[in-house]
């Protein structure tokens, strides 16, 4: 993976932790149609943030545990 993809994961992941995000909206935000590119696969792939179903809400986007540790390993903590 290159500097400029882990640079776009973490700011993916740091923003999805500020506040868990409806899936349509991170979908919309962060897709790309860049096959190099693929932000979104690579943060699930790595396990960083993940699906959840939340009731009457519709399914949501949360950061992990392993997402909070790859924030801190970045200086990311304030969160």
């Amino acid at each position: 993976m290159t500097e400029t993809t882990d640079a776009l994961v973490l700011d993916l992941v740091e923003w999805v932790a500020r506040e868990p995000r409806p899936y349509a909206e991170v979908i919309e935000t962060w897709r790309t149609s860049c096959p190099r590119l693929t932000i979104w696969e690579d943060a699930v792939d790595r396990g960083y943030v993940a699906r959840q179903a939340v009731e009457g809400l519709g399914v949501h986007v949360a950061i992990t545990e392993g997402g909070q540790k790859f924030l801190r390993e970045h200086g990311r903590t304030g969160f």
